[in-house]
């Protein structure tokens, strides 16, 4: 049986958009935070400071300044600006797990990378990233969930039906004067099953990247 028999609409909830935001935004908030734990510089943490400013910036207060600029780079309406939209919002977050993360690294080894001729580039590839699977886990789950569950950037900057998330299209199923709860209860249960089934299978080391970098020494 298909979805579109129990009639769920047919929308983009799928890894179209999810998965490239996610992947994106951890890789990003990886280098972000790295720098910001590992190669102070001027004016670095006053830039750390107005990027976890993000968290407190309302979705609702920047959607027309937002789809005017969507509008403008020629991606409203379509993946790839619900992918940017995703990853540029995704960034604080990422940036603040990945920073207290590499800070519990310790700094002798950047230290010997330095000594061994590498640069900033060089550490981060050969020296940081094979020590971050617990924070990419983290990190991957969190934003794959935020941008699963997402419904107010899917509905405004994606109006087509074809390309919208599976939040929106599960909304949809509600009538203006009835609503058949079978149908929503299937769509709701197909909605949530893959952030389900990630928490299932990866919650584990969930918890264990989250205390990874908790604790110093």
């Amino acid at each position: 049986m298909h979805l579109h028999d129990l009639g769920v609409p047919q929308a983009s909830g799928n890894p179209a958009d999810v998965v490239p935001a996610t992947v994106i935004s951890a890789m990003i908030g990886a280098i972000n935070g790295y720098l910001f734990s590992k190669w102070k510089f001027r004016g670095s943490d006053l830039l750390f400071t107005l990027l976890l400013f993000g968290f407190f910036i309302p979705y609702q207060s920047i959607l027309i300044p937002l789809i005017r600029f969507l509008q403008t780079i020629g991606w409203y309406g379509k993946v790839p600006g619900l992918v940017l939209v995703h990853v540029i919002y995704g960034l604080p977050v990422t940036t603040l797990i990945f920073r207290n993360y590499f800070a519990g690294i310790p700094t002798e080894i950047i230290e010997a990378a330095r000594v061994d001729g590498a640069g900033v580039l060089q550490t981060f590839w050969r020296v940081i990233l094979p020590l971050a699977p617990p924070a990419f886990v983290v990190v991957c789950i969190f934003q794959f969930t935020n941008i699963w569950n997402d419904f107010l950037f899917g509905v405004t900057i994606v109006p087509s039906p074809k390309y919208q998330p599976v939040t929106v299209a599960l909304n949809n199923l509600s009538g203006s004067f009835s609503v058949d709860w079978n149908v929503v209860m299937a769509g709701a249960v197909v909605a949530a099953l893959p952030t389900a089934l990630i928490y299932i299978f990866l919650g584990r080391y969930f918890i264990r990247g989250l205390l990874a970098g908790s604790v110093k020494g």
